[in-house]
């Protein structure tokens, strides 16, 4: 389903507005809202059981996506800017909270993600050159698992440079 180009043209949603979905523990939609549909320019039909990645943007570092699960598949919530892929090829930014649901028993049963407007400025200034570099990184090897071993190595770099974890990171960023 994912479009294999991207428009360069940038879709925007309301400050009040909340993108949401929910995953099984595959990482296959299970639920979106209609803010998700319109933004992402799909339909419900489109999107259920299909795996979320279907809206990954090619300028979304793999290695943010590797933190990203390590830290919900471990039962830990996680913040993180994300660009995203429309139906067309258009982009969108989101600042996404994900969690994990937990079921019966206190066993993990799938994925909620709540996404918001993020900080323009945060995007621009900081978060599009880092995704640049990481991005960069991971394209210098051939194989891409190297390339996001390497990219993940500059994240855990710069997290130890200012002494902080992930979440700590880019809650503190301004």
């Amino acid at each position: 389903m994912q479009n294999a180009h991207c428009t360069g043209t940038e879709r925007f949603f309301g400050e009040n507005d909340i993108i949401v979905s929910k995953t099984d523990l595959k990482g296959r939609i299970t639920y979106c809202n209609k803010v998700f549909l319109d933004i992402a320019g799909y339909t419900e039909a489109d999107c259920l059981g299909q795996p979320h990645s279907m809206i990954r943007h090619p300028d979304m570092p793999r290695c943010v996506f590797k933190l990203l699960w390590d830290t919900i598949q471990s039962g830990r919530e996680i913040f993180a800017y994300v660009i995203n892929r429309a139906a067309n090829g258009d982009h969108y930014w989101v600042y996404a909270h994900i969690t994990p649901s937990v079921g019966e028993g206190g066993s993990i049963v799938g994925y909620h993600s709540n996404r918001r407007v993020p900080d323009r400025n945060v995007v621009d200034n900081t978060i599009v050159p880092l995704y640049r570099q990481l991005c960069d990184k991971e394209l210098e090897h051939a194989n891409r698992k190297e390339g996001m071993v390497a990219s993940h190595g500059m994240v855990a770099d710069l997290l130890a440079q200012h002494n902080v974890q992930y979440d700590e990171f880019v809650a503190t960023l301004r």
